[in-house]
């Protein structure tokens, strides 16, 4: 997925590393090390011009904490989703007071979304694609090369 590398987003990245709040660390000791189902999460991962709280690039997955301040700014919010969208990821949001109360639900919860999550390589697969891999005209060819290794 595309991530915008600049030097102000790593900046800003590794200075938001360092100041987690009680909620983002507590997720993060769960997610950390493979520890949720064996998928890698990173932290404070700039993609487009926002920076994910949490991200699973194998599983094209956000999680994204919430805390008092987003009430106000569900707008910016929902922006924020969209773009992160368009990178091609899928967005869980959750209010950080849910994480520090009811941590196990919102593992649970992270963990669904995982267990469904299509395999990395065919989630922008074309639909056309056959269970040999070869698409629609691959099938065709096969089956052409097929019939005349059988008539000779």
């Amino acid at each position: 997925m595309p991530t915008l590398k600049t030097q102000f987003a790593a900046d800003t990245a590794r200075k938001l590393r360092a100041s987690m709040t009680d909620a983002e660390r507590r997720l993060w000791y769960h997610l950390r090390d493979r520890r949720l189902l064996g998928h890698k999460f990173v932290r404070q991962q700039p993609v487009g011009p926002y920076i994910a709280d949490f991200a699973c690039r194998e599983a094209n997955l956000i999680v994204e904490l919430d805390g008092g301040q987003h009430a106000i700014s569900s707008a910016q919010d929902a922006r924020r989703t969209a773009v992160l969208g368009e990178h091609g990821y899928c967005v869980l949001r959750f209010w950080s007071n849910d994480v520090l109360e009811n941590t196990a639900g919102v593992l649970h919860t992270i963990s669904e979304h995982l267990n469904k999550a299509p395999s990395p390589g065919l989630r922008f697969a074309p639909a056309d694609l056959s269970p040999e891999a070869r698409g629609t005209r691959g099938i065709t060819a096969a089956t052409e090369k097929t019939r005349s290794a059988r008539q000779v």
